[in-house]
């Protein structure tokens, strides 16, 4: 629920009332710019919070100007030692709003003469803004969701990294032992709020205490050097965001804010994961996300961590992260329980709310041991994902579900630190650009819009060209060709023509690594214009395209303002056999005339698409493997007549798709045939050897997203009484999946590096059976994960049916398995007999 700060606004409850010709003389004399002769005055009363009343004070002057002013109070009656202290919250507003860029709201006053309206109370700026009151951001799109996590976690972090030596807070509270003197602190406030004619004592708390007493983090001693300010109760529902922008613009509710270990406010700022009791209520369940599902674009527990983490550069909490959730839920049943105690007495300001935190109490008491008997409650990443022993990202946010995978290749398959730099930046981007769009765009794709291209993808493409993750795939020979043609060429696009078009220069196993992380979502190849078939065209036109096809067709491909088709497969004959295609390419004089029907043309549906290589028999009576040759096709050729788009499993992949095509008498200039008639199987093989192990790297990255959704999910459901994650049929098919996967990745990494050392020729044996054991492995992982997530597995809702779709597709794509599987044989038999 998302609430602006002027709809909290409620009428002053008779017993919170002040006296509004004291408050305005005051006002008068101490804060700027209030209106000497104020034409009106009214007061009311904030709803959210239950510790200090506040108060939004809006004053109209004579000229028709309105201005309104937040008042923070002291409540009345009787407070716990040390509670409720609003000078130390007006002396923390004050010296972070002089001296730092911290988001607070600017403080005009502090008033400690309790004649005036009662009690102590300081006067600051009013902010008018977004307050989110439910942590799982209903409403937002996904995009928006993670914007507002990631203001969140760096807010905070911008916070701690204050140096409070230089503000004038070095005197703002002890910074050692800051653990221990809370416990003891809360569990004062607690054993005075209950027992004795008060609440009724929950046993259990005191074995809560007895266990924090036990387990104070060792940091806890740390002197200035490892601590900084803490906030106290740092959450979303205490930071006003920008009426329309992703961003804070003020921290609210510092009553508990001290100096100490800053690690408790992380942990509280997380607590809504563990357990959600920002909103109270008679019949709430109060499950945290981990339990009740993290909705899609709300970063999961691990990624909020590391986005702080990084932004703090402070190191991974693991060690110490059961102390901090227990001490965060320990410390909210003690202020509960002092909250429905001064309900209780009548002086409690938040009503229904502090009505239902009697209940809360021995809730979050519960939750608290439970927390502390799980055998594991962080995934330790302190060792992965760390520079100077600081938490990255772009690492760290993966490496919840991955860190023991491709890092774990040995000897030549080693990554080299360019390749893991380069990791980094596309979990990263696949992170925080595409998981969060994706439903974005398969909404678009499957509305009446879906052959036009989403808006959001070109400022992708526009962003992964600046992060340095365009055209990855090309290999370092085929750039080297690529500038030599073109030397001297000059200006490009407005840009010179450097390697930034080129891709960075990598081995086809340098790219295994990267590639396997683009395939896990089926929008993200071509964002990073690394998707087929459009590599597998470039990479024609670099090894074979001359200067003019180079120029007019590569560049605009590799720069990703044109997208193209390959035109092979035919519905008439048994294209898995090339020389059984039936599509003529005809001289006459100086162009081709081209006739035939091709299907399965993918891209050729996308209006981006603008060239076509077309594969036909130039000669019907040469040698078997010489009758074919390969085209460039303008789509815009007369007798071009793309038809309709063919289903896969249901799915026309638009805006993309897959075409069925006919060719009537289309007339092609003879400069368009590639490196000459005949040498179209030449051509091929160079093509599909590369193309066909892309297929095989994106297959392994859609297996592990499998795998990940599927433990994510087994997590989370119960079935008969206990999670999937603890059924022994569960763990036994994970585990076998496990196994595949690493298998098949390993087979594909050696697939590249031969290709790398010996060429595609010396390369066939192990690239087909690549070819065939990935597909395979990855329906077999994709099929378990449909199977965990049930009837959602086979739905639309998540992305696993299609991943599934296009796994199954690539048993035939490129080659049957049954083609592969001969060819591997014959070779196989040929070693036998040398």
């Amino acid at each position: 629920m998302v609430i602006f700060t002027s709809e909290l606004l409620r009428p002053v409850k008779a017993s919170d009332r002040l006296d509004e010709d004291a408050l305005i003389r005051y006002a008068i004399s101490n804060v700027d710019g209030f209106p000497q002769s104020p034409a009106r005055f009214s007061v009311s009363q904030f709803g959210h919070g239950q510790s200090n009343p506040t108060y939004c004070l809006e004053v109209g002057s004579l000229d028709g100007a309105v201005q309104r002013y937040v008042l923070r109070k002291k409540p009345p009656g009787i407070l716990l030692d040390s509670a409720h202290a609003v000078e130390r919250e007006y002396q923390i507003l004050k010296a972070l709003g002089v001296n730092t860029d911290v988001s607070v709201p600017k403080v005009f006053c502090l008033c400690t003469d309790e004649n005036i309206i009662g009690t102590s109370f300081y006067i600051m700026e009013y902010l008018e803004g977004r307050i989110f009151l439910d942590t799982k951001l209903p409403g937002l799109s996904p995009d928006r969701r993670r914007l507002i996590y990631e203001a969140t976690a760096k807010t905070l972090a911008s916070l701690h990294k204050v140096d409070v030596d230089a503000i004038g807070l070095q005197k703002f509270g002890r910074r050692e032992n800051y653990c221990r003197r809370q416990v003891e602190r809360w569990a004062k406030q607690y054993l005075s709020s209950t027992g004795q004619g008060k609440p009724e004592r929950n046993p259990k708390m005191l074995d809560l205490i007895v266990w924090l007493r036990k387990n104070i983090p060792a940091e806890d001693s740390l002197g200035p050097s490892g601590t900084g300010i803490v906030h106290g109760d740092y959450r979303i529902d205490n930071l006003v965001f920008h009426p329309i922008k992703d961003q804070v613009i003020g921290i609210l509710d510092w009553e508990l804010s001290t100096l100490g270990n800053q690690m408790c406010d992380v942990a509280h700022s997380a607590m809504h994961y563990i357990l959600d009791f920002a909103e109270l209520g008679e019949h709430k369940s109060y499950e945290g996300l981990e339990t009740s599902g993290i909705p899609e674009g709300i970063p999961s527990l691990v990624e909020y961590l590391a986005l702080y983490c990084s932004a703090a550069g402070r190191p991974w909490p693991v060690r110490e992260w059961k102390f901090y959730i227990a001490f965060s839920l320990f410390r909210g049943a003690s202020i509960f329980a002092g909250v429905y105690h001064r309900w209780i007495q009548g002086n409690a300001s938040g009503g229904e709310r502090a009505q239902n935190s009697g209940k809360l109490v021995n809730v979050l008491i519960d939750a608290a041991l439970e927390f502390i008997n799980r055998e594991s409650v962080l995934p330790d990443i302190s060792s992965c994902g760390m520079e100077g022993g600081i938490v990255n990202p772009s690492v760290a946010v993966s490496l919840e579900d991955e860190n023991q995978h491709s890092m774990m290749v040995q000897g030549l398959l080693m990554p080299t630190q360019k390749v893991l730099n380069l990791r980094k930046k596309l979990l990263k981007f696949l992170q925080e650009q595409i998981y969060p769009r994706e439903s974005e765009f398969y909404s678009m794709a499957q509305s009446s819009s879906r052959w036009t291209i989403h808006p959001e993808e070109e400022k992708l493409k526009w962003l992964a060209k600046q992060e340095g993750l365009w055209n990855l795939w090309i290999p370092a020979d085929s750039a080297a060709r690529a500038r030599k043609i073109l030397e001297g060429e000059g200006h490009v696009s407005g840009g010179v023509w450097t390697n930034n078009l080129l891709g960075a220069g990598l081995s086809n196993l340098e790219y295994g690594y990267l590639c396997e992380i683009m395939g896990r979502s089926i929008w993200a190849p071509q964002i990073f214009n690394c998707g087929a078939p459009d590599t597998g065209n470039m990479e024609v036109l670099l090894r074979y395209g001359n200067k003019e096809q180079l120029k007019e067709w590569l560049i605009p491909l590799l720069e990703g303002n044109i997208r193209s088709g390959f035109a092979m497969t035919e519905p008439q004959v048994a294209s898995s056999d090339a020389t059984n295609i039936e599509c003529s390419i005809t001289r006459e004089g100086d162009f081709y005339i081209i006739n035939g029907k091709k299907w399965w043309t993918s891209g050729a549906m996308d209006p981006r698409c603008k060239v076509l290589i077309v594969m036909g028999k130039t000669d019907f009576s040469a040698a078997l493997h010489k009758q074919q040759s390969m085209i460039l096709v303008d789509v815009n050729t007369p007798g071009v007549c793309i038809k309709r788009p063919l289903l896969v499993f249901g799915f026309d992949d638009a805006p993309h798709g897959h075409a069925e095509i006919v060719f009537e008498n289309v007339r092609v200039p003879v400069k368009n045939i590639l490196l000459g008639e005949g040498r179209g199987f030449e051509i091929a093989q160079g093509r599909l050897g590369p193309g066909r192990l892309h297929h095989c790297m994106r297959l392994v990255g859609a297996a592990e997203r499998g795998m990940q959704m599927a433990v994510e999910r087994a997590l989370k459901r119960r079935v008969f009484g206990k999670l999937i994650a603890e059924q022994g049929s569960f763990l036994s098919d994970l585990a076998k999946c496990r196994i595949e996967l690493e298998k098949a990745r390993l087979l594909v990494l050696g697939a590249a590096d031969h290709l790398d050392r010996f060429g595609n020729k010396e390369a066939r044996k192990i690239i087909a059976m690549a070819k065939v054991s990935t597909p395979n492995m990855a329906l077999k992982v994709l099929d378990f994960a449909i199977q965990v997530h049930g009837a959602a597995g086979v739905s639309s809702e998540t992305v696993l049916a299609h991943l599934w779709a296009a796994a199954r597709t690539l048993r035939i794509a490129d080659g049957p398995d049954e083609v592969h599987l001969g060819t591997i044989g014959k070779l196989e038999l040929k070693r036998a007999k040398l």
